[in-house]
């Protein structure tokens, strides 16, 4: 502490305690709250990386996995009104705090149905016993009823059939915990953070909900590495690899992770005080009793008359033209990242043959990278050039504009459907040669042919004989009756035969980027134009419906038309205990056009929006350019009082 420090506290005006105490420093709470953030966005980042991993796991379908993913928002847009309304009338750091024990709570109830369920089972597993478990060609049935009803009855179970609503359950809680989290943090912090300080507090908020959920995607990729039971099973019990279809990574290890940071997290907003000295006057007495009573005036409004007046204001609101031309905008836009989100580490792993590690690496180390640095560039882009509201329009346009140009390539870079005999192309004689094998219904072993052709399993393909390693391990498998090969039948590889075309994969990784990128420059400016073109009363207000429209249009129904949509692609389903399970194989090029033309279409709209934007703002400039300066330099635009300079940066 220096002379002046001294010389500007004089003794006995606080309590040397109060002082010294790091919970009394709002540079301190910007440090925990970019902590929490950061786990908070990492278990919802982590939840969609390991979606797919789930939805093979219990055999749920795309459109089942796409609500799971999207349930979170349920419970986050039913509360979020009610935070608009708190305000500062509660006692905020215990509120974020409970919410975030609430968050880690979620997230160890995501893990559950791991520990609650016996261990993962697949079937030809490769086997010394005297049924068909090695799924190879029989000559006559040897199947025996006994380890399959034990599968079945195992699959029936109360805590097998308690999964899915656990998962749900997990979602709703994680979506009510996060509620107050950001709101309650931001508003804490404007509270009592100096007006120098308090926009770079908020831009390192920004930067770590940006980065947030690159985090969870790497996280997953990392844990997703290790096989779902290695905390069941040795080593050498382990028979499947990475690449193998039936692969299933330990997608509930990064949910116990998660919830230990969150908890640590937690702990100190339990000791952070209600009100806080102004960081500017920390030494001034009468700026605390100033922001006290400015933190007690909301109280005059009942909570009644918030909810009576809220479909008031949001009419009024939603009346602007600007206003909702940009949140439809945004909408769209965020629609495509929740499908991209969720989705897009399958579409990677599925078309360009990818382990799901490396599928969920490339959107966490590569997509999100770049739309985080579009978005700083496009708001470095505004603070530069000064962009008034009529250009940030046509900024957002251009944006959009470049972007379709980018993602409507993507349709064209992909894979064929690779050859499944009897699956596709469709043949009623495909699988003639494996009649007479009793070739299980389930059986799902994928191996690849030397004539190039995929089969569902070893009997599928009609092989009588299989290589193994000392470890019991297939290697190859011989004598496949289905497999024409020279002077006799030919032999079949263990795992899929992939698409072919891996090579595409960095061309579609680079416009994918290149894409993100681009769309991420209209962030910024598309925020811009909704604070400057909304009553400074309602800017608060706007925003709130800005998120709650998101959640509702996008985020919500987003995953669940996407997964419905990847489900109409699909060529052969699972089947275990008489049940479909999720899908084991998609045509490519369905896949690939249904979903990526989706992207297109809502790549499409935004735009759309952002040129009605421009039309819009361009019109009011005509009408209102024959009106006379007013007093002080003012003039009438967008129907509010602003600088002429302004007005000439608008017409520009």
């Amino acid at each position: 502490m220096g002379a002046n420090d001294l010389k500007s506290d004089p003794a006995g005006s606080r309590p040397p305690a109060r002082h010294q105490s790091l919970f009394n420093s709002i540079k301190f709470f910007v440090f925990c709250h970019s902590l929490l953030q950061l786990a908070q966005l990492l278990v919802s980042g982590y939840m969609k990386s390991s979606i797919s991993t789930i939805e093979r796991r219990y055999g749920f379908s795309s459109q089942k996995s796409g609500l799971l993913a999207s349930f979170n928002e349920v419970g986050n847009t039913v509360l979020i009104v009610f935070v608009s309304f708190l305000g500062s009338r509660v006692h905020r750091p215990r509120f974020i705090g409970g919410g975030a024990l609430l968050a880690c709570l979620a997230s160890l109830l995501m893990a559950m149905p791991h520990f609650l369920s016996g261990p993962y089972e697949y079937t030809d597993r490769i086997s010394s016993s005297s049924d068909n478990s090695s799924g190879l060609c029989r000559s006559e049935s040897t199947l025996t009823t006994s380890s399959s009803n034990q599968s079945c009855s195992r699959q029936d179970s109360p805590a097998q059939q308690v999964v899915y609503p656990l998962l749900l359950l997990g979602q709703l809680l994680l979506g009510i915990g996060a509620v107050p989290i950001q709101p309650f943090g931001i508003s804490y912090i404007d509270d009592y953070a100096s007006k120098k300080n308090s926009p770079l507090y908020l831009g390192i908020l920004l930067a770590v909900t940006s980065i947030g959920p690159a985090f969870g995607f790497i996280t997953g990729s990392l844990m997703l590495r290790f096989y779902v039971d290695f905390d069941k099973l040795s080593k050498d019990q382990i028979e499947l690899n990475h690449k193998d279809l039936r692969w299933v990574g330990a997608w509930w290890l990064g949910f116990l992770v998660a919830s230990c940071f969150l908890f640590l997290a937690a702990l100190p907003y339990l000791f952070f005080p209600r009100n806080m000295l102004k960081e500017d006057d920390a030494d001034d007495d009468e700026s605390r009793s100033d922001s006290e009573q400015q933190t007690n005036l909301p109280q005059e409004v009942s909570l009644l008359q918030f909810l009576k007046s809220f479909p008031r204001i949001a009419l009024r609101t939603l009346r602007s033209p600007i206003y909702l031309l940009v949140v439809l905008a945004q909408v769209n836009l965020a629609a495509l990242l929740a499908g991209l989100a969720t989705f897009m580490a399958k579409f990677i792993e599925r078309q360009f043959s990818q382990t799901v590690s490396f599928s969920t690496m490339m959107i966490g180390g590569v997509c999100i990278p770049l739309a985080v640095l579009g978005t700083v560039l496009g708001g470095a882009l505004m603070r530069r050039l000064n962009i008034s509201v009529s250009g940030a329009s046509k900024l957002c346009t251009a944006a959009i504009l470049l972007c379709m140009f980018s993602a409507t390539p993507l349709l064209l870079i992909g894979c064929p459907t690779q050859k499944v005999a009897g699956v596709f192309p469709t043949s009623p004689d495909a699988l003639s040669c494996s009649a007479d094998c009793w070739c299980p219904q389930e059986a799902f072993n994928p191996v690849c042919g030397s004539n190039g052709v995929e089969f569902r399993s070893p009997c599928h393909a009609g092989c009588i004989a299989v290589e193994t390693d000392t470890n019991n391990k297939a290697i190859n498998y011989t004598e496949c009756r289905c497999v024409s090969g020279l002077g006799g039948p030919g032999f079949a590889s263990p795992g899929t035969c992939g698409s072919g075309c891996s090579h595409l994969l960095l061309p579609f990784m680079a416009l994918l980027g290149l894409t993100s990128f681009v769309a991420s420059f209209s962030q910024t400016p598309s925020y811009i134009m909704i604070l400057r073109t909304v009553p400074t009363e309602d800017k608060s207000f706007a925003v709130g419906v800005q998120y709650m429209l998101f959640r509702v249009l996008a985020f919500m129904p987003g995953p669940v038309l996407y997964g419905s949509v990847i489900d109409t692609t699909c060529i052969l389903w699972g089947k275990k205990c008489g049940k479909q399970t999720s899908c084991l194989y998609y045509n490519l090029d369905r896949f690939r056009e249904r979903f990526l033309g989706m992207q297109v279409v809502f790549v499409c709209g935004g735009l759309l929006c952002f040129l009605l934007t421009v039309v819009v703002l361009r019109r009011r400039a005509g009408h209102q350019e024959p009106q006379p300066e007013s007093k002080g330099g003012y003039e009438l635009v967008n129907g509010q009082k602003t600088p002429s300079k302004e007005k000439e940066l608008i017409k520009t």
